[in-house]
């Protein structure tokens, strides 16, 4: 593959229901999982650090467990720390299972909802279609430079007895490029290449010649940047560190 093989796919809003959803409905159809990102609403901020209570913000997970497609029942998640930990989860899952210390997850087991929060940082979606494996990491410069996705390709990889050529990937609703100007020594960590002053950093394109570079058998990438589009997305630098928490997910239902 080559990066002119990787197109624009964007994520479609879900009508009729009570938390905003945007959908990669194309993933659905091709691959028979469900992925998506939670949208911005007063309702829909899953931050655990927010200034909600506890059990308001736990009552929006369960919520949001109960309006995804029927098969679909655990929530897996992780306390993020912008590293490269990514976890195995194996075994189903009922309710809300919080882990610490993770910025992936990968299942092989239908039903699970493997989940992370973004605020602008990139979630990179993973599925291996001849098994129904998924995978899904949260990518913030921190974690790319680290190779969080690396680690999810290999993970999934692993767990589904694939090579990278068999694995798909999205890079979700992020901010963009041109909205994400970084210090000189950001852009050189994540890059390789030094700059003389703050640079906008491109995280998906980034995240694109890595996926090119572990020879994915495809890969796409969201046209939404949470901060252009911040009627719609919560964007923690446009709004100046005040954004709540969306939630990034994905799953294969049970049939």
């Amino acid at each position: 593959m080559n990066r002119a093989a990787v197109a624009l796919l964007s994520e479609r809003p879900i009508p009729q229901v009570s938390l905003p959803r945007y959908e990669l409905v194309e993933w659905g159809e091709s691959y028979g999982v469900v992925v998506g990102i939670t949208g911005r609403d007063p309702s829909c901020d899953f931050g655990f650090t927010s200034g909600d209570p506890a059990d308001i913000v736990v009552a929006r997970w369960r919520r949001l467990s109960h309006e995804l497609a029927a098969g679909l029942s655990g929530i897996v998640v992780s306390r993020q720390v912008h590293g490269s930990a990514v976890g195995v989860h194996e075994g189903r899952v009922e309710g809300l299972l919080l882990k610490d210390g993770l910025d992936g997850h990968v299942s092989a087991t239908a039903g699970v909802i493997l989940a992370v929060t973004v605020a602008d940082c990139v979630p990179v979606y993973l599925v291996h279609p001849a098994s129904g494996a998924v995978g899904l990491v949260h990518a913030g410069w921190k974690g790319v430079a680290a190779g969080v996705m690396e680690q999810g390709v290999e993970c999934l990889c692993r767990v589904a007895r694939a090579v990278p050529s068999d694995i798909v990937i999205h890079c979700g609703v992020s901010i963009c490029g041109s909205c994400y100007e970084v210090r000189p020594e950001v852009y050189e960590r994540v890059t390789g290449v030094s700059v003389a002053g703050p640079t906008g950093l491109d995280l998906r394109a980034n995240l694109l010649d890595r996926a090119v570079a572990l020879g994915v058998g495809s890969a796409t990438c969201s046209g939404w940047c949470t901060a252009h589009d911040n009627d719609r997305f919560y964007s923690h630098r446009a709004s100046q560190g005040a954004a709540g928490r969306m939630v990034a997910y994905v799953g294969r239902p049970n049939t």
